[in-house]
Formats: C-alpha cells, sequence, structure tokens
C-alpha cells in the first residue's frame, strides 16, 4: 500500500498515465494542505494559490532529476536564488511551504499514499494544535503610548504609577509631535492584573493632562523564524 505506484525505479521514466495520477494527486493534496493552512490563519489568495500549486511543480522537479546529479544541483542553486529574492514569512507561512515540498517530493518519487498519510497526520495535529490554543502566551504584555506636554519631565514621571501595577516595563521610544509641542512616550510593560488596566490609564490621564493615551498589544515580530 505504501509503495510507490511507479512502475520503474527512475521517476523519470514514468509512464503519461503515472506522470497525470501523480500530478492530479499533487494538486489534491496541496489543496488539502492550503486548507489546513487557511485554518484560523490570517491568509492571502495568492499564497493560498501558491501552497496548492506548488506540490506539483515539486513533483515535476523531482520527476526531472531524479537521478541526474548535474541537473539537481542546477536546481537546487535556482531554488537557493528564489529564497534569497523573497521576504521572510511568518513560522507559520514557512512551515506551510515545507509540508507542500515534502508533498512533492513524496508524489514525485510515486509515494502517493504516504504523502496522503503525511498530510492528514500533520494536518490533524495542526487543527487540534491550533484549536486548544497550544502555545500561546498568557501574559498581559502590552505597549503602552502616552502623550505629554513639552514642559513636563518624562523621565520619571510615570515611574510610581509603572512600579505599582505593571511587573515589568520599559522606555523604549521618545518622540516629539505637534511641532514639537508634545513629547509622546512609548513604553513596553507587563501590567500585574489585566483587571487593573483601566484604573492604571486614569491615573495616567491625570498626570499628562488628559492628552491622549494608546495601550494594545504588542506587534509580534517573533513569528519570524
Amino acid at each position: 500500500m505504501l509503495e510507490s505506484i511507479l512502475a520503474n525505479s527512475a521517476a523519470s521514466a514514468a509512464t503519461p498515465r503515472e506522470f497525470v495520477i501523480c500530478t492530479m494527486a499533487s494538486l489534491v493534496l496541496g489543496l488539502m494542505g492550503a486548507l489546513v493552512y487557511m485554518y484560523r490563519s490570517r491568509y492571502t489568495k495568492s499564497f493560498v494559490l501558491t501552497l496548492t500549486l506548488l506540490p506539483a511543480i515539486v513533483q515535476m522537479v523531482i520527476m526531472l532529476v531524479n537521478g541526474n546529479l548535474g541537473t539537481g544541483v542546477a536546481v537546487m542553486g535556482a531554488f537557493s536564488l528564489v529564497r534569497f529574492r523573497s521576504a521572510a514569512g511568518t513560522a507559520r507561512e514557512i512551515s506551510s511551504i515545507f509540508l507542500a515540498m515534502a508533498i512533492g517530493l513524496a508524489t514525485g518519487m510515486g509515494y502517493l499514499a504516504i504523502a496522503l498519510l503525511f498530510l492528514v497526520i500533520i494536518g490533524i495535529a495542526t487543527v487540534i494544535l491550533t484549536a486548544s490554543g497550544f502555545g500561546e502566551y498568557k501574559g498581559a504584555d502590552k505597549s503602552l503610548k502616552v502623550t505629554i506636554p513639552e514642559d513636563l519631565d518624562y523621565t520619571h514621571i510615570f515611574d510610581d504609577l509603572l512600579a505599582q501595577y505593571t511587573s515589568r516595563h520599559q522606555l523604549v521610544k521618545v518622540r516629539t509631535t505637534n511641532m514639537g509641542s508634545l513629547y509622546e512616550l512609548q513604553y513596553d510593560i507587563t501590567l500585574k492584573d489585566i483587571e487593573q488596566e483601566k484604573p492604571f490609564l486614569d491615573s495616567i490621564r491625570c498626570r499628562n493632562g488628559n492628552l491622549n493615551i494608546v495601550c494594545g498589544r504588542r506587534s509580534a515580530g517573533s513569528e519570524e523564524l
């Protein structure tokens, strides 16, 4: 059941029937892999189409270069050029690309049952781990931006409030706004109690003259590999 469907040991000698079967299997499995990636994930149409077609493309390459060392080295060099001309993606995007390539490798060698079984196992694991919230950080990390008048000394103006409401805080950026008449302070903070966010912001409002305050989730650049 898990043997290759290709009659010859060399995949490049596949018959037209075997080639069509492998290509159709690659497209179907690529579509299934794209559906797994779309589960609770932000995505674009172009990337989903790429995940659908990538297994068939890799399968074609494997069928052509199998047993030919020179062609294989040339193709590897071409793929490396594509990699360094591409923008870095998130960890989930990169893992999905590797999954699509693995499917293409398996179908290119004729191991359709192995490709399907592998996709089912990885797909089920992905859905379960995503739905369970595995790996999600439960802390109260926030990005806080506070606007203050230019006549206030921002160095220690909020130190007591930060010590009272946060377990960790760091002033990461200061910039002037409104033609230099205002300062905008940006902090990375971790709240001691997420339920105390409103009292914390109210205390800051009383001190900064009720100017703008923005408190939200910190941007997660750690998703990139």
